[in-house]
């Protein structure tokens, strides 16, 4: 069965996509960047970016009835490979020995002030 999970980020609704998807025993968690949802900020510096992803991120995975512990792959946008040393400690504070599989992509994000965007699949079978 499919169950759709949402974190009420208005750009849910205006773009027509569910922060996580459940379908079975994975979790699908879509591509979330750093903003700060109750104040509706960015912070500038890509690794408190990168921490506020994983809140969000970890938030979504538990309403869907995950933990970070079940991640199993990750995929990390940077606008700059500049920023790649300063999203490790949030990595680690998030992730640590879960050590998922990754791809860090350098790519062009939807909005200037965006520097770091993090999608996640988790997996909790045997």
């Amino acid at each position: 069965m499919r169950r759709l999970i949402t974190t009420g980020s208005p750009f849910e609704a205006e773009f027509a996509y569910s922060r996580a998807v459940v379908q079975g025993d994975w979790c699908f968690v879509a591509g979330t960047t750093g903003y700060d949802y109750r104040s509706m900020s960015m912070p500038e510096d890509a690794g408190e970016q990168a921490a506020n992803a994983l809140g969000t991120i970890a938030g979504a995975l538990e309403e869907a009835g995950f933990a970070m512990k079940d991640v199993v792959r990750t995929v990390i946008y940077l606008t700059d490979p500049a920023d790649h040393p300063a999203i490790g400690p949030a990595l680690r504070a998030a992730l640590g020995e879960v050590r998922p599989a990754n791809s860090t992509v350098v790519a062009a994000l939807i909005r200037p002030e965006m520097k770091v965007e993090i999608e996640v699949t988790a997996y909790r079978g045997d």
